[in-house]
């Protein structure tokens, strides 16, 4: 049963709230590589409003999106390289390859690469087994503004509407003023909204996950 936009944006924010819970909890990121894949997943079927593959590569693809793309979606952390096969790469009509970056232990989603497949094999080495594709290293260059990123998901509630950015950084601006902090604001709407700030494992939700069932929540809300 295909997932509607509201549980793609949920699970995403539950994946990333996890991932996040095993890096303070001392996990390697390269050792949470089936987690980081289905952080990508999400992520590319959230923005190309899609849906994911029925089985994992079974066609070299992962995502189909609205308009009936097969996505490929490769998803790393400090890896240096993506690798295509090319016994499957035949049905494959657009490629996203995504970094997840780390800073103080927030994860965020960075879009490295995202193109059609014939523009991506330009861009990578061939063998006779595949194309790989090569990452350049992360040189801790700034990060980039708010204002540079597209908005992923919004809604509105009175004077407050809340953002959600590509990379899954929420904002929250009160009569169009950004409040310094988005998580009390947040816990007010849930309030609210009669939204649990406490998640199923029994402790609270954090900044992504309270963003992302609020905006799921008053989305269902606008629909009625």
């Amino acid at each position: 049963m295909p997932l509607s936009q509201v549980q793609i944006i949920r699970s995403l924010a539950e994946a990333l709230s996890w991932f996040e819970k095993e890096l303070a909890w001392g996990v390697d990121p390269a050792e949470l590589r089936h987690l980081t894949g289905r952080v990508g997943e999400l992520y590319a079927a959230m923005i190309t409003r899609g849906q994911m593959a029925l089985a994992v590569n079974q066609h070299g693809y992962d995502v189909v999106s609205a308009d009936g793309e097969h996505i490929s979606v490769k998803t790393v952390t400090s890896s240096t390289h993506v690798t295509f096969r090319k016994s499957t790469f035949a049905g494959v009509h657009r490629v996203m390859v995504l970094r997840i970056n780390i800073d103080e232990g927030d994860a965020s989603i960075e879009e490295v690469f995202d193109g059609s497949a014939a523009e991506l094999v330009n861009k990578c080495r061939e063998s006779a087994d595949g194309y790989q594709f090569m990452l350049s290293r992360k040189t801790g260059e700034l990060k980039r503004p708010l204002s540079d990123m597209n908005i992923s998901a919004q809604a509105h509630r009175g004077d407050s509407t809340i953002k959600q950015y590509e990379n899954g950084t929420i904002e929250v601006l009160t009569n169009g003023i950004p409040e310094a902090m988005a998580k009390p604001a947040l816990r007010n709407l849930c309030t609210e909204l009669g939204i649990s700030i406490i998640n199923g494992n029994g402790n609270a939700k954090n900044t992504r996950t309270l963003g992302a069932d609020v905006i799921a929540s008053l989305s269902e809300l606008d629909k009625e």
